[in-house]
């Protein structure tokens, strides 16, 4: 599989949910490592969507994220591709072949719309360390399940230094200062 290219890729931010996130085991870690994440994109200049599931019951996401976010997708389904992802994508990154993904919960809607990305023919690696569950046994069986199907698991360090590509990147003083920082 390739590495990941900034000029080629798209970040999704999957359900970080505000009356979700107190039931995910260790959210605060998941929650920092999708903002950097999302902060790294936006001074790469790398279009960041969002996902929320069932928002009129369980309310937007986090808004240290959904400000982060180009445009959020709210769905009715699990997989986030039966309720208009891939066309959000198409519209933002002209067809962007390789999606990088985080959410909650790792083993179910992050885990669906992964797998709807990967049967949509995208590129898709999947951020463990911003990814959470209820329960860190479910977060575990979705990385591997992913892992199998197709999707390379990464962490938000691999991502940022991927889409950075060299120390020579204009950004990269920028970058690290975050990665830093978290």
């Amino acid at each position: 599989m390739d590495t990941i290219r900034a000029k080629s890729s798209l970040l999704v931010l999957v359900d970080y949910q505000a009356r979700l996130m107190p039931a995910i085991h260790d959210a605060a870690r998941a929650s920092a490592n999708a903002v950097l994440l999302a902060q790294a994109a936006k001074i790469l200049g790398i279009p960041v969507l969002g996902t929320e599931q069932n928002p009129t019951k369980l309310g937007p996401n986090v808004e240290a994220l959904r400000v982060l976010c180009d445009e959020i997708v709210e769905k009715m389904h699990f997989d986030a591709c039966a309720d208009g992802l891939l066309d959000a994508i198409q519209t933002s990154a002209n067809g962007a072949r390789q999606i990088v993904v985080a959410g909650c919960e790792a083993h179910v809607c992050l885990l669906q719309t992964a797998l709807g990305l990967l049967r949509a023919g995208k590129q898709v690696w999947v951020v463990a360390n911003a990814c959470g569950s209820r329960k860190p046994q479910d977060h575990d069986a979705a990385m591997h399940r992913l892992s199998h199907a197709g999707a390379i698991i990464v962490t938000h360090e691999m991502v940022a230094f991927e889409w950075l590509g060299s120390c020579e990147h204009p950004g990269f003083r920028e970058v690290l200062e975050l990665i830093k920082s978290g």
